[in-house]
């Protein structure tokens, strides 16, 4: 359930850089770092803190459709469509190394929740696993008939979830590499798909301007949203799972309340198709990216809801899908308040700054419904021969603040210890991803030193023969 203090989101930072459409973006784990890829070739480090400036990675021989930082935040990998996927080294050296990784454009590059494998997606129809380390093949799954979208790990690594023009979205086993389902897109197709942090639902952004949630056990669409007069390009799920953010050719972005099944907030910012959008991991912030070639960071200002009642979705009853009742399911009136943010015009930093959300070069506003959508259903059991009363079927995900709160009264951590214990894995991760790299480097360097001593050889034996000749 929301708390009463619940605010409007804000637009906090106004970054400009990139010379064509952003496709992507992903905040790193600790906030300070965004990452966006561009169809101008380019990867960028967005750096939180205003006096720090931002690096411009140029590896890419074509567009960069998908960027995402590793768990650790000490990797950001990139896809493309020269067909090759690239793991920088999100500083000033702009470290990376590079391998083809399709015979066709890679449309989706994403991390495990342990970040040791990459899961690709490819218009040459397949999705493929490596290794992040070696960025060694290890498998590929080929039940697609058409270009792939986007593929993405479950929260548990278990499973993987895909898109694709075939109008399917497949939801496929890790282990045994099998297609467990197939969810039928009829009007449109999904460009993109999200695992809500619980596992137990996926989103769908659809060319067809809708968003569902399907229940991955029960195959059964939870709800359905038609809240956007154009394409929705991307969606991403709140941490604490109560809120689905989704951006929209239509030039809003929309939040989406899944525990009341209705619209929250449209947001006006962009000038042009909003193409990506993402949470940060704690859910305080949201950075977007649009055809604009900008890139906004807003803060949530939700971030306080108590998400202890979980997410409540509900199936489907024996009578089909049911609305909710007439009363409550008129259009929302969206009352436009006053702009939330009123912005001065200015030029873009030459040293590719953050501009703060005083300078950006537009005025963005937000609107806010109360109302639940006409084309939002929630559904009841999906037991299809039950008579019995649906029981709402809870998505356990709780806030961090609830989780705070509940260890503490059970006599949990103590915060300094908390700290010191995060202080530490932080710096485990960082000696893991420095002898990662240089694992990589060694690697590399044996590489050569066998060529050169197969080489040797070579030369060796031409010189045996010539003098036996």
């Amino acid at each position: 359930m929301m708390t009463s203090s619940l605010s409007d989101p804000t637009l906090e930072r106004h970054f400009k850089g990139h010379r064509d459409n952003v496709t992507s973006v992903d905040f790193s784990c600790n906030m300070k770092q965004i990452a966006t890829g561009s169809m101008d070739s380019c990867v960028m480090i967005w750096n939180m803190k205003t006096q720090m400036r931002a690096y411009r990675f140029d590896g890419h021989k074509e567009a960069v459709l998908s960027v995402q930082f590793s768990p650790s935040g000490h990797l950001v990998a990139s896809a493309s469509r020269d067909k090759t996927v690239r793991l920088w080294v999100p500083s000033m050296k702009a470290e990376s190394t590079s391998f083809k990784a399709h015979i066709a454009t890679v449309r989706s590059v994403n991390f495990s929740g342990d970040g040791l494998n990459l899961v690709t997606a490819s218009d040459d129809k397949t999705i493929k696993v490596w290794t992040v380390h070696r960025q060694k093949f290890l498998f590929s799954l080929n039940q697609h008939i058409n270009w792939v979208r986007c593929a993405k790990f479950s929260p548990d690594d278990r499973l993987i979830v895909s898109c694709s023009d075939d109008k399917t979205i497949k939801l496929w086993d890790k282990n045994s590499r099998e297609c467990i389902h197939s969810f039928y897109e009829h009007a449109g197709y999904a460009n993109h798909v999200e695992f809500h942090p619980s596992g137990t639902c996926i989103a769908a952004a659809s060319t067809d301007n809708s968003v569902k949630v399907w229940d991955i056990r029960s195959h059964k669409m939870l709800q359905h949203y038609q809240v956007h007069s154009g394409v929705v390009n991307s969606l991403s799920f709140h941490p604490a799972g109560n809120f689905l953010i989704t951006a929209s050719s239509d030039s809003t972005m929309k939040i989406l309340d899944l525990v009341e099944g209705k619209l929250l907030y449209t947001l006006h910012g962009h000038q042009g198709p909003v193409t990506s959008v993402a949470f940060s991991r704690t859910g305080e912030y949201f950075a977007s990216g649009g055809s604009d070639e900008q890139v906004m960071v807003w803060k949530s200002n939700f971030d306080c809801a108590d998400g202890s009642d979980g997410v409540r979705l509900q199936h489907k009853t024996t009578s089909g899908l049911q609305t909710l009742p007439a009363s409550s399911t008129a259009q929302p009136s969206v009352n436009s308040r006053p702009p939330a943010l009123r912005s001065k015009a200015s030029e873009p930093s030459e040293h590719l700054n953050g501009q703060d959300s005083h300078a950006a070069a537009h005025t963005q506003s937000v609107s806010h419904s109360s109302a639940p959508h006409s084309n939002t259903y929630r559904h009841l059991s999906s037991s299809s021969c039950s008579t019995r009363q649906p029981q709402a079927h809870g998505l356990p995900q709780h806030s961090p603040q609830a989780q705070a709160q509940s260890q503490a009264s059970d006599g949990g951590v103590p915060p300094a210890l908390a700290r010191t214990l995060d202080h530490i894995i932080g710096q485990l991760d960082i000696l893991t991803q420095t002898v990662s790299i240089l694992e990589q480097r060694l690697t590399l360097t044996e590489d050569k030193l066998k060529e050169c001593l197969e080489n040797q050889m070579e030369i060796g034996l031409h010189l045996q023969r010539r003098e036996e000749a």
